[in-house]
């Protein structure tokens, strides 16, 4: 299979912060719309594009928590937004569109944490596929027309190394015959890579590159505390002490770190004419053509690197037009 997906030798390292990625990049007049912008990785891309001088648009369930997270970041609004409310999404949309502004930055960044048991939504479906997947790629597709207006946008979809989990469970995305929260969240991270490979294919022409992102296991996160405390020592995300661990070599960042690759792909000089790749540690990851299966273990890191079905430009082309119909419901 023919793919892009070559490391550039960016010059930055898993170690590399947010701020350091931005540090010579001027974003003064460009507009930035971040879901889930006011907790963990998001309000840390939120806080390093706005000291970068971007005007950000937070998405936000709960818009008065929002704005307390978000006091004293400059050029930030609130907008309500919930991924799992179709009518919700389409008013957050339309109040955008209706302000006149183009977009140029859309980071597709909240997620649903891993549920103790499965919650349908309103239409049925499986929540995490319905929140990671099926609700941002309505809301990308309802900004397009202001994505369009930026003459030079990107869309950046907040991944994991764990779309090594899960394909896309065509017979079944929603679980119907059991349920599964791991698989699950491997098949919505899988959702977020293809929607970023046909996005691209299918949006750059008018100038709109689409991106997916692995920030790395990110510690003091919503995903990463639902998974408790004993399953967090085994993956060496807390200590003897119950501390976190920041070990970047391994995959295991702060929220700062974590949000490095987010701004990278959001705003990077070097992936300028480049597009539908999968990165981590700033920059293109390399492609894993023969994956071993992933053991959460003390022993074993996670790994991270793209695999073959997530970036199948085919599998890419029957996700989108799966999502659509799944979004008219």
């Amino acid at each position: 299979m023919h793919h892009t997906q070559h490391p550039l030798g960016s010059g930055f390292t898993a170690a590399s912060t947010a701020a350091e990625v931005l540090a010579d990049i001027d974003l003064s007049g460009t507009h930035a719309i971040i879901t889930g912008g006011h907790t963990g990785l998001g309000l840390e891309t939120t806080r390093a594009l706005g000291t970068a001088g971007a005007s950000i648009t937070v998405g936000s369930r709960d818009p008065d928590r929002a704005a307390a997270a978000l006091t004293g970041i400059e050029g930030v609004e609130i907008s309500r937004l919930d991924l799992l409310d179709p009518a919700s999404i389409d008013a957050f949309a339309a109040r955008y569109l209706g302000s006149g502004r183009p977009l140029h930055i859309l980071v597709n960044n909240a997620g649903l944490p891993l549920p103790e048991r499965l919650v349908r939504d309103a239409r049925g479906y499986e929540p995490q596929f319905a929140t990671n997947h099926l609700g941002h790629f309505q809301l990308t597709l309802g900004l397009l027309p202001a994505l369009r207006a930026a003459h030079g946008a990107r869309v950046v979809n907040v991944s994991s190394g764990g779309h090594r989990l899960s394909d896309i469970r065509w017979d079944d995305p929603h679980f119907t015959t059991g349920y599964d929260g791991h698989l699950a969240y491997g098949q919505s991270k899988t959702a977020n890579v293809l929607f970023a490979v046909e996005l691209d294919r299918r949006w750059s022409r008018d100038g709109i590159r689409g991106y997916a992102v692995h920030p790395g296991v990110v510690v003091g996160t919503k995903l990463n505390d639902s998974v408790g405390e004993e399953q967090q020592r085994a993956m060496g995300l807390l200590d003897e002490s119950g501390r976190p661990v920041v070990d970047p070599d391994r995959g295991i960042k702060s929220p700062q770190q974590g949000a490095s690759t987010i701004v990278f792909a959001a705003a990077g000089p070097l992936l300028a004419g480049i597009g539908g790749v999968y990165l981590k540690d700033n920059d293109i990851s390399p492609l894993d053509e023969d994956p071993a299966p992933i053991d959460f273990g003390v022993d074993q890191d996670p790994p991270a690197d793209v695999v073959p079905h997530a970036i199948d430009p085919r599998s890419a082309r029957r996700l989108w037009e799966l999502s659509e119909e799944l979004i008219k419901a």
